[in-house]
């Protein structure tokens, strides 16, 4: 099973869902994680995800310790770029978790799709390879 942690900061929150909701189908067997007021939102529109902490209660912090244990197979986390918050290190932190764990990272909806369409292709070939 895969695990896909999926934040996102208010602003982008209905995006975040929309695409989960758009690709439902693709996401079979996922497990999602949110932090705290993502997976809120996220189960608020029906779709069920393991609850962490909000982000600036330790949420990304989670996340990143994941990353390090290698329980987090990919990161989409739909930023606003207009917002600058105090736990900004704990974010900074959480994408350099990415870059130095090879986890793939989405910021925008464009990429997030591109990453699992990437984990589609890449399951398919797997599933050809064993039944060789």
């Amino acid at each position: 099973m895969k695990n896909i942690a999926v934040i996102a900061h208010d602003a982008k929150k209905p995006e975040l869902v929309r695409f989960l909701k758009e690709h439902i189908d693709w996401l079979p067997g996922v497990n999602l994680l949110a932090t705290g007021r993502t997976a809120e939102f996220i189960e608020s529109q029906g779709l069920r995800c393991q609850h962490l902490s909000p982000g600036v209660s330790g949420g990304y912090n989670q996340i990143t310790d994941m990353i390090g244990k290698k329980e987090i197979d990919i990161v989409i986390f739909l930023r606003d770029h207009k917002i600058v918050q105090q736990h900004h290190e704990d974010i900074r932190y959480l994408l350099e978790a990415c870059n130095m764990n090879n986890i793939p990272l989405a910021t925008n909806y464009a990429s997030a799709e591109l990453i699992i369409l990437g984990l589609i292709k890449k399951e398919a070939t797997e599933r050809v390879q064993r039944n060789k």
